[in-house]
């Protein structure tokens, strides 16, 4: 049998990316170092096999899509709008300070202007799969700043589409014509002038997003239901991947908008429908498997022999990248009078840059108007910007914890907010230690958390419960818990909950690996506390019971015991273990409150 090129990068790529991600998992460093590592080693300057480098962006630009995708389910038009204030004049200006500054470094290299806006132009983007994913893994996507953050991407990503449409007209006008050719169906070639390509560009945009507002809105929304009602898990899923994939081909081929853009406004539209949970949870694999292409496809780019013929130039490719554009942007958030602590977090965020730098480069080198010299740079900005980035983020996180205390403020119960603010994600709160003692401590209020909690108060326990989820905050401020708002994996979060003096502890969370790092940590802040977790299978117990859970209950094993007890006792009718707005699912099981 043949092994094509296709079977050979997945393969290669998502093999090396584990081995080296683990190696730097277990170094304590970013697995996306040895995800871009893993690209190194399959790329074309080192010796070895060496991968596909077509195939390789082909299936990073299927996982920007599903990323892209999986972040407009969380991300709707409302958040959008509530940011466009400082995301719009603030992406604006930042990528006008990059370009400005990639500017004067190409003219310093002997380029000619033109070489150099377009290198400046590739600066000032940052990516999109890196942007998220350092958003997503601490839990910033729903706050102030990852709305802030996001919101700038979108507008970072709406003006590169425009350049790319424009630099054709650019390379015309250069050579002294002024015609040019637009992308999809839509596109014909008119002496339109560089004026009537830009108005051209924003009248499709235009186009799309009233097409997505009028159609897709009404149809993407009404194939997801019929397929839910259909029963079959295994059709959802292909449905959902169908939508997100189909409305991103379809936007770079009607409209001439990019795969990301188009993908994330399919997610937006579909945000509205009460089906973008499951939606995004059936998506979650794929998009954790083609993100890690990407990076593997990025690795592959970078030549390491420019870190000796251009030391001089890089550092100052770098020093735009991490000091230019961070500067910048922290002096417009604070400028629109935001916290410190969000102008550092965008400001780490964006010092990096990405696919449409890379593609801006390819596009600019095959034009004749980017020397490869400045491609060469920007592939190795890019490559150590993402290696870097991490790093931002850490320094970010110890410095603006050190510069911006937490205000003393009292942590007890909140009132019942106002109607209206149940449709908005709870505001980001400041961490204080609780002042409890003897009280009992619930991590995660869904189903199972929330069950449990409203039990514990009912027996007359003091609880704390700790949640990011807007619902379940709501719901644990309307029980009358004292709340913590965060991710309890972070030590700064559960080192506030009073592990010390607590009486027990209760990992309701249905994600083993995050609630195996919580049961860890707590074990290690109080050896002799009580923990009691939750799990789906024989393989999670064992995992939680390593983690240091005193107590572990299998949902399944629960409701088999609660049957043969029915068996038993055939004149006991049991009390719903579920309230009837929340049936209970085979996918999650409820513990009973132990």
């Amino acid at each position: 049998m043949h092994h094509g090129p296709l079977i050979a990068i997945l393969v290669a790529g998502l093999g090396l990316a584990f081995v080296f991600g683990a190696l730097a998992q277990k170094l304590r460093i970013s697995p996306l170092v040895g995800y871009l590592v893993a690209g190194v080693a399959v790329g074309p300057f080192t010796p070895g096999f060496v991968a596909d480098q077509n195939l390789a962006n082909e299936l990073a630009e299927i996982g920007v899509i599903l990323l892209m995708f999986g972040v407009g389910l969380h991300f709707s038009l409302k958040d959008l709008l509530s940011v466009k204030a400082i995301a719009v004049p603030g992406a604006l200006v930042q990528i006008s300070i990059a370009t400005l500054l990639g500017l004067g470094l190409g003219l310093s290299l002997g380029w000619n202007w033109a070489s150099g806006a377009v290198f400046g132009l590739a600066l000032s983007t940052a990516s999109t799969v890196v942007l998220l994913r350092a958003m997503q893994e601490r839990r910033l996507v729903q706050t102030e700043k990852g709305k802030i953050a996001i919101g700038w991407l979108i507008v970072e990503d709406i003006a590169m589409v425009l350049a790319l449409v424009l630099l054709p007209v650019l390379a015309d006008v250069l050579n002294g014509t002024a015609s040019t050719t637009g992308t999809g169906p839509l596109a014909t070639r008119f002496d339109l002038g560089l004026w009537g390509v830009l108005g051209l560009t924003f009248a499709k945009l235009i186009a799309f997003l009233a097409f997505m507002l009028i159609v897709g809105r009404r149809v993407i929304p009404w194939i997801l239901h019929w397929v839910a009602h259909t029963g079959s898990r295994e059709l959802f899923r292909l449905a959902v991947l169908a939508v997100a994939l189909g409305v991103a081909y379809i936007s770079a081929s009607l409209f001439g908008v990019s795969f990301a853009l188009g993908a994330f406004f399919a997610g937006m539209i579909l945000n509205e429908s009460p089906l973008s949970q499951r939606a995004a949870e059936e998506t979650l694999p794929l998009r954790d498997a083609f993100a890690v292409l990407f990076f593997v496809s990025v690795g592959m780019l970078f030549d390491p022999g420019i870190l000796f013929r251009a030391p001089g130039p890089l550092l100052g490719t770098l020093a735009i990248i991490l000091i230019g554009k961070s500067v910048g942007a922290w002096l417009i958030v604070r400028a629109f009078g935001r916290s410190n602590a969000v102008a550092l977090t965008i400001s780490a965020s964006l010092a990096q840059i990405g696919e449409f730098s890379f593609i801006l480069a390819g596009l600019g080198v095959s034009l004749a108007i980017l020397p490869p010299q400045g491609r060469d740079l920007i592939l190795a900005g890019a490559i150590l910007s993402i290696l870097l980035n991490p790093v931002l983020f850490a320094l970010v996180d110890r410095f603006a914890g050190e510069v911006s205390p937490a205000k003393p403020k009292p942590n007890a119960a909140t009132p019942e907010p106002e109607p209206e603010a149940k449709t908005r994600p709870a505001p980001e709160l400041d961490i204080v230690p609780t002042t409890l003692s003897d009280h009992m401590i619930v991590v995660g209020y869904g189903r199972v958390g929330g069950l449990l909690g409203t039990g514990l108060i009912a027996q007359g326990e003091k609880l704390l419960v700790i949640e990011e989820q807007p619902d379940a905050i709501l719901a644990a401020r309307r029980d009358g818990a004292e709340l913590l708002i965060g991710n309890a994996a972070d030590p700064v979060v559960l080192a506030a909950a009073g592990l010390a003096r607590a009486k027990r502890l209760f990992v309701a969370i249905p994600e083993s690996f995050e609630a195996g790092q919580v049961c860890q940590q707590a074990r290690r802040d109080n050896p002799e506390l009580p923990i009691v977790a939750r799990a789906h299978s024989d393989a999670e117990v064992e995992h939680l019971t390593k983690c240091g859970a005193t107590l572990t209950i299998m949902g399944e094993a629960e409701i088999a015991r609660a049957m043969l007890a029915l068996c038993r006792k055939p004149d006991v009718t049991p009390e719903p273990a579920t309230p009837a707005d929340e049936p209970a699912t085979p996918d999650e099981p409820v513990a009973p409150a132990a």
